[in-house]
């Protein structure tokens, strides 16, 4: 067990598993118990998901999808990392600039299904 462990650990895209793995479990949380009403604490906030209570139940919905979605993604990425060896420096460049891509993907694909779906705001 420890080996394998250690072998996850040096894995190549260990960061983007880890955040794949939050994500997975942040979406299940917000998809099982989305926030009822628009706070400044729990859920998909932006100045255009708090506009109104229609637009908010919209944006928890939608985006705990591409949260789930994106977590998927990360953690499928995460097992190329059992081919690929490259040093610590480039394991690092990888699993950050892919974390970072996820969370503009997310942000990005709910603000225009918002903008889409509610385009009168």
């Amino acid at each position: 067990m420890e080996a394998i462990l250690t072998y996850i650990i040096e894995n190549l895209f260990f960061m983007p598993f880890l955040i794949g793995i939050v994500f997975f479990i942040t979406a299940f949380i917000t998809l099982r118990f989305p926030p009822k009403k628009i706070n400044d604490f729990y859920g998909y906030r932006t100045g255009n998901s708090m506009r109104n209570q229609q637009v908010w139940n919209f944006s928890q919905k939608y985006s705990s999808i591409k949260m789930l979605q994106s977590a998927l993604f990360l953690v499928a990425i995460s097992f190329l990392g059992m081919v690929f060896h490259p040093d610590e420096k480039v394991q690092l460049i990888v699993g950050i600039g892919l974390s970072i891509l996820v969370c503009v993907y997310i942000f990005y694909t709910t603000e225009k299904a918002i903008k889409k779906n509610f385009p009168n705001l």
